[in-house]
């Protein structure tokens, strides 16, 4: 029996890489993730106590994807976020990341206004895909989350549109790809340039990490598509 290429990748556990949409409502992407469109969110916080400690900024990016299942970012959303009534600053915290939250040049939005400036393109994002829910995708994906979830559970947003768990998180894909999980490093292996002044900020952090988590993807999608050249029908014989 001979096999199709879809068949040889599931034979030989090849992701594969569909290069036409097989439904008039679903995007490439959506069919390639199964129904999850991946998001890129990275949170500047006051600590890491996501009950307790403020969110600061909050950036999130879109990904799109060809025909040939090759993705990449395509729209960032970004916002200041104002400390909810009560929350801890942590001076460390701050020191590092270099943010006054009582700066008046920030332009802060309450969290509530922030959340939603932010969820608004990606809930378009997933209609327009055919998609059924975002999952975030962050270095660390696992401290972004929390302090999300947190944000919603505070503010009382009903449409949350992010998986409440699932994630794809850069460091293990960084760590298997290139061996690398400290983020600069990891997207230097990637072959992208990393300015460590603009470290840290909600916007540039995310962009970064929609750059290597797409280098990731799309090396996988090389790979898929040349194994599946590379077999031939003779080879792809069952008996």
């Amino acid at each position: 029996m001979l096999l199709n290429g879809r068949d040889i990748a599931k034979l030989y556990g090849i992701g594969y890489a569909c290069r036409m949409t097989d439904s008039k409502d679903k995007a490439p992407i959506a069919q390639r993730f199964r129904g999850f469109l991946p998001v890129v969110v990275d949170l500047e916080t006051a600590g890491f106590n996501a009950k307790r400690d403020a969110l600061l900024e909050i950036a999130a990016v879109t990904l799109e994807m060809d025909s040939e299942g090759f993705i990449s970012r395509k729209e960032t959303f970004a916002c200041h976020v104002e400390p909810f009534p009560g929350a801890n600053l942590d001076s460390e915290s701050l020191e590092f990341t270099g943010i006054d939250p009582y700066n008046p040049f920030r332009m802060a939005k309450p969290e509530y206004e922030a959340l939603e400036l932010i969820f608004k393109p990606v809930r378009r994002a997933i209609k327009d895909t055919g998609c059924k829910r975002a999952v975030l995708v962050g270095h660390n994906a696992a401290f972004d989350l929390s302090f999300l979830n947190a944000a919603v559970a505070r503010t009382g947003i009903k449409r949350n549109p992010f998986h409440p768990f699932s994630t794809y998180d850069t460091v293990t894909l960084a760590g298997l790809a290139y061996g690398q999980t400290v983020l600069a490093r990891a997207v230097q292996a990637a072959g992208f340039d990393c300015n460590s002044e603009k470290a840290h900020s909600a916007i540039y952090d995310p962009e970064r990490t929609a750059d290597l988590f797409c280098t990731i993807i799309n090396r996988w999608n090389e790979f898929s598509l040349a194994q599946a050249d590379t077999i031939t029908p003779a080879t792809a014989t069952t008996r």
